[in-house]
């Protein structure tokens, strides 16, 4: 701690914001090397000496630096997340490094966020360089970086084989603004179909997950999100995810939207069938609904494609495509795509954003979009799908009464356990890896798609010894944490 506050004393002394950058940057690549005691707490009681000794990463004792810091801020901030003891400082690659410099295996990525890890160079060079030059002028006026975004998502997806039909774009700040988009454009292209008005429900699913604002949460049917919030905006219609009998009666001649994840990430990393999403397609089809792929967190190279939707024909491409998370990763953005038919009924005062589309934010996205728009990068997110499934098969074959589903696609996966899976994930991250959970008792893994196979490997190996530990003793000496997810289930 001693060496580590020293190089913050530096940097900040630093008069050059190049400079700075220069060394936190070197700083950052010999941060594992820098020998830092297991624990700078003068006085530990008896539990966390024995803790300290048993596990390679434990969580910081309540008598640690850590600790007093966070007591010192906790009381200035809004309580909405139950987070975990260590406080995360810095990053690099696929690892992330605590305020005590124990190092953690990232599986988490921010929540499927930093798909080009952490630290990227040409990002933090990038993001130097447009600060520098312009960050913001507001939508008042053109800048380059917006348009020249606009053409390459467009342009992009339609090479990739997906979203056949992709001819502009809205971009935002954020998957929830995404998705609250879409569902007013959705509204604007029933309203100019029927004037009267009764084209206006939005259909959405169980399970589902598409943000906290108040129309993005309207669409999220869970009563955890909803009741303190009650009542919801008017017209949204839940239906079973992969149900595809009960389709018909649930979209009719008043719904003119249909939000779906072909992925549904939080909700346990369910995927949808492709004949489901067909009969998707072909029932908006019927009544004039605009549907709309949430790929905010399955889309962008997660699967293994650019977009998850398309290995699907094109009579089952959406009319609006919303994605986030990734597109920025880790400086906040996201964009609203759309075919033709919903540009043409969208008018100039329709919708707006204030930071949306701003230079700094669009020409960062402008980069990391090339990035995971890359086939090689691609095909070798499906090959690392294959290691993970090895895997979880042997895990599953060890412990059959623990594992009992494996689900997802490429790096969005998803381990059902017939329990509560919050102790392993503390016994992980006491061990040097992080994961988090999703659904109902389900650990979910969407790691940086820049993961090597070693680290996979590594890993992996971590999470086997976790588990080991955990169903070995039934749990009784590893707690969970709770709120290591964005959408607990009902009563969690």
């Amino acid at each position: 701690m001693a060496v580590r506050s020293l190089v913050i004393r530096q940097v900040g002394a630093l008069p050059n914001l190049k400079a700075r950058v220069m060394l936190t940057c070197n700083t950052r690549r010999h941060a594992s090397a820098i020998a830092v005691p297991t624990s700078t707490a003068q006085e530990n009681t008896g539990h966390d000496v024995a803790k300290e000794v048993s596990v390679p990463n434990p969580d910081p004792p309540s008598n640690s630096p850590t600790a007093a810091q966070l007591s010192e801020h906790t009381p200035y901030m809004v309580a909405t997340y139950v987070r975990p003891p260590p406080l995360m400082v810095k990053g690099e690659g696929c690892y992330l490094w605590d305020a005590e410099n124990r190092r953690y295996l990232d599986f988490t990525a921010g929540i499927a966020v930093n798909a080009l890890g952490h630290g990227d160079p040409e990002m933090a060079k990038l993001l130097y360089q447009q600060a520098l030059t312009l960050v913001h002028t507001s939508n008042l006026y053109h800048n380059p970086w917006t348009g020249e975004l606009s053409k390459q998502i467009i342009t992009k997806t339609l090479s990739a084989g997906a979203m056949h039909t992709a001819s502009k774009v809205f971009v935002c700040n954020s998957g929830s603004e995404a998705n609250e988009a879409a569902i007013k454009f959705a509204r604007k292209v029933g309203k100019i179909r029927i004037p009267s008005g009764t084209q206006h429900e939005i259909v959405s699913f169980h399970g589902s997950f598409h943000g906290r604002t108040m129309g993005s949460l309207s669409a999220t049917p869970n009563p955890k999100y909803q009741k303190p919030f009650a009542p919801m905006i008017p017209g949204f219609k839940y239906g079973t995810y992969n149900d595809e009998s009960s389709i018909n009666d649930l979209i009719t001649d008043q719904t003119c939207g249909v939000i779906v994840e072909p992925i549904q990430g939080e909700g346990g990393v369910n995927v949808a069938t492709p004949s489901f999403l067909q009969a998707l397609r072909t029932r908006c089809n019927d009544v004039g609904a605009v549907l709309i792929y949430d790929e905010i967190q399955c889309g962008l190279g997660r699967t293994g494609q650019l977009w998850a939707h398309q290995i699907l024909p094109k009579s089952a491409h959406p009319d609006i495509l919303t994605t986030a998370k990734a597109l920025g990763n880790g400086f906040p953005i996201g964009a609203t795509i759309v075919n033709e038919n919903v540009a043409k009924c969208v008018v100039t005062g329709d919708h707006g954003t204030t930071f949306g589309g701003n230079p700094l934010a669009c020409r960062l996205a402008h980069y990391i979009f090339s990035r995971l728009s890359d086939p090689e990068l691609q095909s070798a997110i499906r090959d690392k799908e294959k290691i993970f499934r090895r895997h979880f098969t042997h895990l599953q074959q060890k412990y059959p009464e623990h594992v009992k589903e494996i689900r997802g696609r490429g790096l969005i996966l998803g381990l059902q356990l017939a329990s509560d899976p919050t102790p392993i994930v503390t016994a992980a991250r006491e061990r040097g890896l992080l994961i988090i959970t999703c659904g109902t008792n389900t650990m979910r893994f969407v790691p940086p798609l820049i993961i090597s196979e070693a680290e996979i490997e590594e890993g992996l190996g971590i999470l086997e010894n976790a588990m080991d530990v955990v169903f070995s003793s039934g749990g009784a000496e590893v707690k969970g944490t709770k709120g290591q997810q964005e959408m607990a289930p009902n009563g969690r």
